[in-house]
C-alpha cells in the first residue's frame, strides 16, 4: 500500500507541476489563465510540484501571494507529517 501511496503522491505533484507550466504558457501567449486560487489549491495537494513549477518555469515568483504562501504550505505539511509520524507509531 505504501508504494501506491507514494506513486499517487508523485502523480499529483507532476500534475501540479504541469498546471504551473500550462499557466506560464498561457500567460506568455495572452490566453485564458488558470485562476490563482486553483494554483494555490493545487499547491496544497502537491506542494513539491508547485515549488518545482514556480522555480522551473519562473512563474508566480514575484507575487507575494505565491512566494510566501507556497513555502508556508510546505512548512505546515512537513509539520503535520512529523506530528503524525510520532503520534501514530
Amino acid at each position: 500500500m505504501g508504494k501506491w501511496l507514494l506513486l499517487g503522491y508523485l502523480a499529483v505533484n507532476l500534475i501540479v507541476f504541469s498546471l504551473y507550466g500550462i499557466d506560464k504558457y498561457k500567460a506568455v501567449h495572452k490566453k485564458w489563465r488558470i485562476p490563482e486560487a486553483t494554483l494555490l489549491g493545487a499547491a496544497v495537494c502537491g506542494v513539491f510540484g508547485a515549488l518545482a513549477g514556480m522555480s522551473f518555469f519562473r512563474h508566480k515568483t514575484k507575487k507575494p501571494k505565491f512566494y510566501v504562501t507556497v513555502p508556508l504550505i510546505l512548512v505546515l505539511e512537513l509539520g503535520v507529517a512529523v506530528y503524525l509520524f510520532f503520534t501514530i507509531r
